[in-house]
């Protein structure tokens, strides 16, 4: 199955919804031109079609092997990855003094939803690769920068995140990796990690782990861990490899999907390598801020990992839309001399729009973030770069936690698009489905984005960042109302939008209204409801996005200037608000019942 990158809707969106012009006007983008966007995107995707996109199905189904602590990934990818380097596709949002290209995240966001689109087991290694680089861009010493930031810019290096160990999953304050005080100011690391992400592979020349442990002397908790670098090899200080260093890949995972992607088990303090008993590794930053450091890179892959969410759906409806085409079977509903392609039957129709629906939803919200995101850092003024700040930061577990969460729906979807034989591996369709099951658990659970999003997000302060996305969005249906009230062929689908996002941002208030009233004499309550509060306010949003779609669809007609692909965003911006808007309401009111809820799942669930 071929893949096409979604060109038309990319640029759209970056640019209607996104406000490309803005972005690029922006302090730190004189060089970026919309032009060279476009040449961006047009090399991206003839990278990822040609490249990496055919490797998919190889890698599913011959994965990295571990032999004796080496990792040989999927036939293939070594070659791809050099490709990839070569491109300075890991460069591409990262900044120019260390040797990246400093474009916008508004660009980067897109490259990285075909990268993942093509490829999502190939495309792990460079987002983890790129949250070490943030990470150490933010908190690391001049000299560690200078020493490890390059190579892994280059592609020559790559990067991994180690806080995962077989007692401590998401509670990191179990975290028991020791790291003792040397002499000469490194340390000395023992412990074991699991779920590493290209801990081990033969893509590139060194691997830099960044690895919660403990000193001997910290405090308890979240609050005793501290951040190492701790590489595969030894870096002198001229930037020349050096000794193995005591890091050992026990083995790798066996795994519902992702297959291409070597998850390992990584032993430090083993006495494998070169060094001596004890992995050679260089704090970040102070002792026992390692969470706080930790989270740089975190936040960083919740954002990476919900575009990989709206990648993989965009992959799984482009397969279920070809396969409906070709396949002929029954009668049209109306009737018809012989078989059509059950592209035709009302039911596939819909699981195809709902796919769609949902996969362009969570794109325009993506995006827009990352515009927030470019906003926070380079906007002039001051006080819109903080506005942008809270905007971003609200956004983040959103596209994580509905992104990830719609492409089991996608993906799901698309197997069901198939029949029968969307349970045939040979097709193809059953891959999406297992690989996306991953995203909705690692860099946090979609139960983190959660909890994260009412403790952090909402409750901290007082639903002021909601309450005035909600304005906005009003003034979106009263926009909505008006594009109604003009008439014409599309005046229904209007009035219809006006009406549900109208609904959907009512449903989404009164949560907001029940969380902040709640929170502190009830917690529990809340949060029983905190998963479905995250994916209304997603929900919401996409809407409130495709809402704008939609009316900037309708500008192009007004002006006589629309294509086929305008009139195609219409459409689905309308079935967004008739099929998926509705939900809202129902998630609301089981937020609302959210204390009786939890009593009772406490009394079904008793021994």
């Amino acid at each position: 199955m071929t893949y096409r990158a979604p060109l038309d809707d990319i640029r759209f969106v970056i640019k209607e919804l996104a406000g490309l012009d803005d972005v690029l006007a922006m302090p730190g983008f004189e060089e970026v031109s919309e032009d060279l966007v476009d040449a961006v995107l047009e090399e991206n995707a003839r990278f990822v079609e040609q490249a990496l996109a055919p490797l998919n199905h190889s890698g599913d189904t011959d994965p990295a092997k571990w032999n004796n602590g080496k990792v040989e990934t999927s036939p293939g990818f070594k070659e791809a990855f050099q490709e990839f380097a070569q491109g300075g596709w890991q460069g591409l949002q990262h900044e120019i003094k260390w040797g990246g290209q400093g474009l916008p995240k508004l660009v980067g966001a897109p490259t990285g939803e075909n990268l993942n689109a093509a490829n999502l087991s190939f495309a792990l290694c460079p987002l983890l690769t790129d949250g070490v680089i943030e990470a150490l861009t933010a908190v690391g010493t001049p000299e560690q920068q200078n020493l490890y930031i390059p190579p892994m810019l280059e592609g020559r290096w790559t990067g991994t995140m180690n806080l995962t160990e077989p007692q401590a999953g998401s509670d990191l304050a179990l975290v028991s990796s020791k790291a003792v005080k040397q002499n000469d100011g490194s340390y000395r690391l023992s412990g074991q990690k699991i779920f590493i992400t290209y801990g081990e592979h033969d893509m590139a020349e060194n691997i830099v782990h960044l690895v919660l442990a403990r000193t001997p002397d910290a405090p308890k908790g979240v609050k005793g861990i501290s951040l190492f670098i701790v590489p595969k090899y030894l870096v002198n200080d001229d930037g020349s490899l050096g000794a193995h260093n005591d890091v050992w890949c026990a083995s790798i995972e066996h795994k519902l999907g992702i297959h291409g992607s070597p998850t390992t088990v990584l032993m430090y303090g083993a006495g494998k390598g070169d060094v001596g008993e004890g992995a050679v590794g260089y704090l970040v930053g102070e002792e026992n801020r390692g969470l706080e450091y930790m989270f740089i890179m975190m936040n960083a892959a919740r954002y990476a990992v919900g575009v990989q969410g709206i990648a993989l759906s965009e992959r799984a409806l482009q397969h279920a839309d070809a396969y409906a085409r070709d396949r002929l079977q029954g009668q049209a509903l109306e009737g018809s001399q012989g078989p059509v392609a059950i592209v035709n039957h009302p039911d596939v129709q819909r699981m195809l729009m709902t796919m769609k629906a949902l996969t362009e939803g969570t794109r325009a919200m993506a995006y827009v973030a990352a515009a927030a995101f470019d906003k926070s850092r380079h906007h002039p003024d001051a006080q819109e770069q903080v506005r942008n700040k809270a905007l971003y930061e609200y956004l983040v577990p959103l596209v994580k936690g509905l992104s990830t969460e719609s492409s089991i729906e996608v993906a799901s979807l698309g197997v069901q698009v198939h029949g029968g034989m969307g349970y045939i591996e040979e097709t193809g369709a059953a891959q999406y489905y297992r690989d996306a099951r991953i995203l909705t658990i690692y860099e946090g659970t979609t139960a983190i984005q959660a909890n994260d999003f009412v403790g952090r997000k909402v409750l901290r302060d007082g639903g002021a960042t909601a309450k005035a996305l909600a304005t906005q969005m009003y003034a979106t249906v009263a926009e909505l109302e008006e594009a109604a009230n003009q008439g014409g062929d599309d005046a229904g689908g209007f009035a219809l939008m006006a009406r549900r996002l109208a609904a959907a941002i009512d449903a989404n208030e009164q949560a907001t209204h029940f969380v902040l009233a709640n929170a502190k004499e009830s917690p529990r309550a809340v949060f029983t409801g905190s998963v479905s509060y995250l994916m209304l306010a997603g929900i919401v949003y996409a809407g409130w996005q495709m809402a704008r779609a939609a009316l900037a669809c309708h500008k192009r007609m007004v002006d006589g200037a629309a294509t086929a692909f305008h009139t195609q965003k219409l459409a689905t911006s309308i079935f967004y608000a008739a099929y998926i808007l509705p939900r809202a309401q129902a998630m609301s009111t089981a937020i609302q019942e959210g204390e009786l809820a939890g009593r009772y799942a406490a009394v079904a669930l008793a021994k």
